[in-house]
């Protein structure tokens, strides 16, 4: 069992999710696993995550619209977010960044040993 801190994903491709999920968890993260932006939103408010990795590509709400959402909900707008997503454009990592991501990666620019090493980092261990 997991005992290290939890860990949202919002995420629309069930093999990465997966793939994630795993990976984190092997390095002791609580992992929880959102395939939409409503049920992120709605995890996000009642697990409390210590960090929310969210794609932009969403089937229902677009990720910029789910981290508006968190960033103006008392009860998530102290929630760090990552974004992981493939929508690498400038302009697209600057609207993040204006809505208050802790970070933005780009997923063809990272392996997923990358991406599990940056949250190392982000969430540093109790």
């Amino acid at each position: 069992m997991a005992t290290g801190k939890k860990v949202l994903i919002v995420e629309d491709d069930k093999f990465l999710g997966k793939m994630l999920s795993k990976m984190l968890e092997a390095s002791n993260y609580q992992i929880s696993i959102a395939s939409s932006g409503k049920e992120g939103l709605t995890k996000a408010a009642s697990e409390n995550p210590d960090l929310i990795l969210l794609d932009i590509m969403l089937p229902d709400i677009d990720g910029f619209e789910v981290l508006e959402s968190l960033k103006n909900q008392e009860i998530t707008n102290k929630i760090p977010v990552v974004i992981l997503s493939n929508l690498g454009q400038p302009e697209d990592m600057q609207q993040g960044r204006k809505l208050g991501v802790l970070d933005y990666i780009v997923k063809s620019d990272l392996s997923l040993d990358d991406v599990v090493d940056k949250l190392n980092k982000l969430l540093p261990k109790k």
